[in-house]
């Protein structure tokens, strides 16, 4: 990811201390310890979920086939073969959801908890900020990827409906103790959302606030602008970005910053677009509307179409002139 980058931060969140994110090489403490392990065999993983999602082919054809021919056995039965290794897959991506979820809150007891600001905590538990980045993301990862699948919903309305139907009655049922009907049904709401693991985040994060009453708002709020304000800073200085070591860093950056971004504006009672927020959403959107256009569509869809706030009266015309 680069080099040992020296971020400022930003002066309207608190005049802090200049502090170092150091996203490649950043390594546990003892205290860190207990909660990066729980964290790391949950992202360990992240890779090969990715993987699996990238090569699903989903099974349009045998769908098409079974449904033009209701009466064919062999079709109806080539397409439910099909289908569902296809269901398995998508359970695992949905598990995998739950288990992220857990590990971000965890996460967040850790950098929002007193007596330390989130800034202090960004300073002394580096190793636990770069894990928190690297959940989200591998979340805007994720959606840019199932947004380029209709297949994911197609097929699984299509094992809905074969299920509940029961139209198959001498098939092989057994995947049924796999995904029963309750799962089925959360995995249902879980892929009709446009950014599956970007609203299970959002969702975590506003309960771990609402859980947490003795906990100000504030600590969980300034974490999330910090991290904004530090990837807006890491992309838009020269002095940072050019030592960038690949293109990946820039993204793994713009995705980080958005993710805050959302996940802020979720949490924070007047979002991030209001002019009181702690975050520069002027010059984050600018920062993203500089890259290669290839590069951001999807983050600035992200902005536009997962955020909470962005039309309220509040939000100044320029920034959503900006987003349009």
């Amino acid at each position: 990811m680069g080099n040992l980058l020296k971020v400022l931060t930003c002066t309207e969140l608190e005049q802090g201390p200049n502090f170092f994110l150091d996203f490649e090489n950043a390594q546990p403490t003892e205290g860190e310890r207990d909660v990066w392990n729980q964290v790391n065999s949950v992202l360990q993983d992240s890779e090969s979920i990715l993987s699996g999602l990238q090569a699903y082919k989903g099974a349009g054809q045998e769908i098409r086939d079974a449904i033009q021919n209701p009466s064919d056995h062999t079709l109806q039965e080539r397409a439910w073969n099909s289908v569902c290794p296809l269901v398995i897959k998508l359970k695992k991506f949905y598990s995998f959801s739950l288990r992220l979820e857990e590990a971000q809150q965890s996460l967040l007891e850790c950098l929002t908890c007193p007596p330390y600001t989130p800034t202090q905590h960004l300073e002394k538990e580096q190793a636990l900020a770069k894990q928190f980045a690297e959940i989200l993301h591998f979340t805007l990862r994720f959606d840019e990827l199932k947004m380029r699948i209709p297949a994911i919903q197609n097929d699984f309305s299509y094992y809905r409906r074969t299920i509940s139907r029961n139209r198959i009655n001498n098939m092989n049922l057994d995947i049924e103790s796999e995904v029963n009907n309750e799962m089925a049904n959360r995995m249902s709401l879980f892929y009709a959302e446009a950014t599956p693991m970007l609203k299970t985040l959002s969702n975590a994060t506003t309960n771990f606030v609402a859980e947490n009453k003795t906990l100000p708002l504030e600590n969980t709020t300034d974490c999330l602008s910090t991290m904004a304000s530090v990837c807006k800073v890491m992309l838009e200085t020269p002095e940072y970005s050019s030592r960038f070591s690949s293109e990946d860093t820039l993204l793994f950056c713009m995705r980080v910053m958005v993710g805050v971004i959302i996940l802020y504006d979720h949490v924070h009672p007047n979002g991030a677009f209001n002019k009181s927020s702690k975050i520069d959403m002027k010059g984050c959107i600018k920062v993203l509307k500089d890259q290669p256009a290839e590069n951001v569509e999807g983050l600035l869809n992200a902005l536009k179409f997962t955020t909470k706030h962005l039309n309220d009266e509040s939000t100044p015309k320029n920034i959503r002139t900006m987003l349009q």
